[in-house]
């Protein structure tokens, strides 16, 4: 009978949670603006702050100023990249040109070394690689105009951040009721925890794309790659998606040099540097900046990105470690699920050392 009420509950158990993954995924329109509004009620708060406490202003107006302010600075970036991409679709015939006209020297220079005949050239086979380079760059653009979607609807989600940072007291006197059973206390200091590490997520990555930004257009102008500057910073502020975010960044700005140079090493030697740089951002300059304020497992944030992004495609990639570090905090809070917190935890070093030493010493000792 026991075993039987075991099966059953363990049964219920996985049928709510592939009900609850089914609802996060139909309601991802709906969910993916109030999570990207939660996240950046968390950027916001310190202007509303300062507007509140220092100016003396009234929440509505500090409110108002902040979500203003931060919209304005929004609009800058997305319009100069928009330019910056138009410029560059604008000049997609001279480059697609360029890059054929490489393809086909390429091809005769392997050619005459492998003695390959005329007939069997691979130049005059119907390959079309002017059709698969031509328009590419007009591609480029609405990639990111479609990436640019992961925001998500850009009428909705200032609307929710207004509510979020004015009506804050409302929401967590709705969180003490819904938690009633839990002392305010608890619940305060559960609210500043989650709070606390959003934030030191939010601040570490925008110092981890500036500095990668800054070293992404240094190497870019040693090389002489044209618009380094945008080429750099628009890599570094694709490390919101994380791992895949940077390679396809220093795509972009390899094809360019492939186009715009004189020798294919310069395109090599962009994903070069791009690659030292990410080498650098993700064993020295991100461990270094955020260090152990994120405390998630290195297993963890890699099946985080993947079950997210299969859950809310790109968007999902950028919400899914805030969201994992979160559950952390709340895991390791609850008794029942402290073994869920542990496992989304860093392991500490006894947990990666090998028993092959002691075992040796076993041996030897037995030995003798």
């Amino acid at each position: 009978m026991k075993n039987s009420i075991t099966v059953t509950h363990n049964t219920l158990n996985i049928l709510g949670f592939i009900a609850i993954v089914f609802i996060l995924y139909v309601l991802k329109p709906i969910i993916m603006p109030l999570l990207l509004a939660m996240i950046f009620s968390v950027m916001v708060f310190p202007v509303q702050k300062f507007f509140e406490k220092k100016l003396k202003c009234n929440r509505l107006f500090a409110t108002l100023s902040s979500i203003a302010i931060i919209i304005f600075i929004t609009a800058l970036v997305i319009f100069y990249i928009y330019f910056q991409i138009n410029s560059i679709s604008n000049n997609g015939e001279n480059y697609s040109t360029k890059i054929t006209e490489l393809y086909y020297n390429t091809i005769g220079y392997f050619e005459d070394i492998l003695n390959i005949s005329e007939r069997n050239s691979l130049a005059n086979k119907d390959l079309k690689v002017e059709n698969l380079v031509k328009g590419n760059f007009d591609k480029i653009g609405k990639f990111i105009s479609e990436s640019g979607s992961l925001f998500s609807d850009l009428a909705l989600i200032p609307i929710y951040l207004f509510f979020f940072l004015y009506y804050r007291r409302f929401l967590r006197a709705f969180v003490y009721k819904l938690f009633r059973n839990n002392s305010k206390s608890f619940l305060n200091y559960m609210i500043k925890k989650i709070y606390n590490v959003q934030r030191n997520y939010l601040l570490g990555l925008t110092k981890v794309i500036i500095i990668v930004g800054i070293l992404n257009t240094v190497g870019l102008l040693i090389l002489g790659i044209k618009n380094a500057f945008f080429f750099g910073f628009f890599a570094a502020l694709l490390l919101l998606i994380p791992y895949i975010g940077i390679i396809i960044g220093s795509l972009i700005p390899a094809i360019i040099a492939l186009a715009t140079k004189d020798s294919a090493w310069y395109a090599f030697g962009v994903v070069a540097v791009f690659g030292f740089i990410q080498f650098l951002e993700g064993y020295f300059i991100t461990p270094k900046i955020t260090g152990s304020k994120v405390s998630i497992n290195a297993f963890i944030s890699i099946l985080s990105l993947i079950v997210f992004s299969m859950l809310w495609g790109i968007s999902g990639m950028i919400v899914a470690l805030p969201i994992t570090a979160s559950l952390k905090i709340i895991f390791d809070e609850i008794p029942r699920l402290n073994a869920y917190g542990f496992l989304i935890g860093e392991p500490v070093d006894k947990h990666l050392h090998s028993n092959a030493r002691n075992r040796l010493k076993r041996w030897k000792k037995n030995k003798k």
